[in-house]
């Protein structure tokens, strides 16, 4: 019997270690125990690792040559205490918008004073999270114009089809309403002319049998 209980500890031990560890290790990476060791490897945004295993709890990307990261990156990571960000060639523009707005809203802040902008020159050394959202977008403000003129030739084509649509029911509203009108005095004018026709042979069949 006791031999059994030892045995349920030591399944359940190996289990719990199995759970414990990550499920794969994106390359080139190192991971153990939680942590995802990416630093100095000569990262770029395009030769980053796509995603990261869900229970990771650190993640280190520090020192590297990240200039952004991809929108979403650590949305999926809800068991994550950090990230190591420092290290790394960051570009203040429309690109890092998403790791500002991740930054902001980390309780612990202080882990990320050292994560600064390395270009353009104007936001050299400003503190990532600290960025005005109208200094990052005034770099990028072709690509918003871009966005902000398709949306508005989008919207002007919806409201000209709604506008045709409306109009063309108000069309067939008054084409019906005036053939409805035409029916009726047409119906009007025939009973009108059956009674005349009715009226004149009474009296012409009076004036015969007199």
């Amino acid at each position: 019997m006791k031999s059994y209980a030892f045995l349920l500890h030591l399944l359940c031990v190996d289990l719990h270690a199995t759970l414990a560890l990550p499920k794969w290790c994106p390359h080139p990476c190192f991971c153990s125990k939680g942590m995802i060791d990416c630093s100095s490897r000569s990262l770029t945004a395009k030769t980053l690792p796509v995603g990261f295993p869900v229970n990771a709890l650190e993640l280190r990307l520090n020192d590297n040559k990240l200039t952004s990261v991809p929108s979403g990156l650590f949305d999926r990571l809800d068991k994550l205490r950090a990230v190591s960000l420092e290290g790394n060639p960051w570009t203040c523009d429309c690109e890092i918008i998403y790791l500002r707005a991740w930054l902001m809203k980390q309780e612990n802040r202080t882990l990320y004073k050292t994560v600064a902008c390395n270009s353009p020159d104007r936001l050299k050394g400003r503190l990532v999270m600290y960025l005005a959202e109208d200094e990052v977008q005034s770099t990028c403000q072709y690509g918003y114009c871009d966005v902000a003129l398709v949306s508005q030739v989008i919207l002007f084509v919806l409201i000209a089809v709604q506008a045709a649509l409306l109009l063309l029911v108000i069309l067939f509203l008054r084409r019906f309403q005036k053939i409805s009108s035409e029916a009726k005095s047409t119906e009007r004018e025939t009973l009108h002319g059956e009674s005349s026709n009715i009226l004149y042979a009474q009296i012409k069949e009076r004036a015969s049998r007199h």
